[in-house]
């Protein structure tokens, strides 16, 4: 079941007021999973059980994403509003330095937040910000298609192609390694989370000239890319390792821009071990 939360955020305007729908699972350690633009918490769905027997875990709808409020009219959706934005979101479900992992834009974002010292250790899957400026034109292209694709398809075909595995492999596969594996329900309601997604143009915006350039030496980190990733290219997982040295960087075979559906074993496994590596 989904939870609502309102709390108040930082700005460089004042104090603001927004609310966040969450799912929370489990005991442990507190480890936050942030998903990718476009995308909602139930992108974690393959793996929430099995982390959940170690871990108090907490899957958010990021703000203007999901059934999460969009943000004040006069706050950007950047780094350090959206970071200010989670900060107060896990003070207010009372959550203190939490392991945090996130996919995509969640990876930046997770990322981010160590380099604020907020987190107890960092997994990024795929996590944004380390493409070249031609790599970043192909991936904010890419997901422009895919969200017009999304606006242009009136719900009851995006209902019928979601039924067969051909139509769930063209609705998906720019994100998944094994579309016809996710279940008809989640393309749907996936597709209809990113066209509703009201943050999206902003981030993108936002997102333009955004490059990870800090080390984050103080910190567990691990950086994971899927073989099969044709949104961000896999060679920006070495470019992140010369970015975090420090850092674990992991091969997720066959697995592609969200690989929690493709391999939800392998996935929990790096997960549970990165959140491991600060006891």
């Amino acid at each position: 079941m989904s939870t609502r939360i309102m709390f108040e955020f930082e700005t460089p305007h004042g104090h603001r007021t927004t609310s966040l729908t969450y799912e929370r699972r489990g005991t442990g350690e507190p480890l936050l999973l942030l998903h990718g633009i476009g995308h909602h918490c139930q992108a974690w769905e393959p793996v929430l059980d099995v982390l959940a027997c170690e871990r108090d875990v907490i899957a958010v709808d990021l703000p203007g994403f999901g059934a999460s409020d969009a943000l004040p009219q006069d706050c950007a959706y950047d780094l350090s509003t959206v970071t200010s934005v989670l900060a107060a979101f896990c003070s207010a479900v009372g959550v203190e330095r939490p392991h945090v992992a996130g996919n995509s834009l969640g990876g930046l974002l997770a990322l981010q937040l160590g380099r604020e010292k907020a987190v107890r250790s960092v997994t990024a899957l795929s996590p944004a910000g380390f493409w070249s400026e031609s790599e970043r034109r192909y991936a904010f292209g890419t997901l422009r298609a895919m969200r017009g694709a999304a606006l242009a398809l009136p719900a009851p075909l995006i209902d019928r192609l979601s039924r067969t595995a051909a139509g769930r492999t063209a609705l998906t596969s720019t994100i998944y390694a094994r579309p016809a594996r996710r279940s008809p329900e989640a393309v749907v309601a996936e597709t209809l989370a990113l066209r509703e997604a009201t943050g999206f143009h902003q981030t993108l915006a936002s997102g333009r000239d955004v490059l990870f350039r800090d080390d984050l030496p103080s910190l567990p980190v691990t950086i994971a890319w899927g073989t099969r990733d044709r949104l961000l290219l896999r060679r920006q997982g070495l470019r992140a390792k010369r970015t975090v040295p420090g850092a674990r960087l992991v091969r997720l075979p066959d697995c592609g821009h969200v690989p929690m559906n493709d391999d939800p074993a392998l996935v929990a496994r790096v997960l549970l071990d990165g959140s491991a590596l600060s006891g």
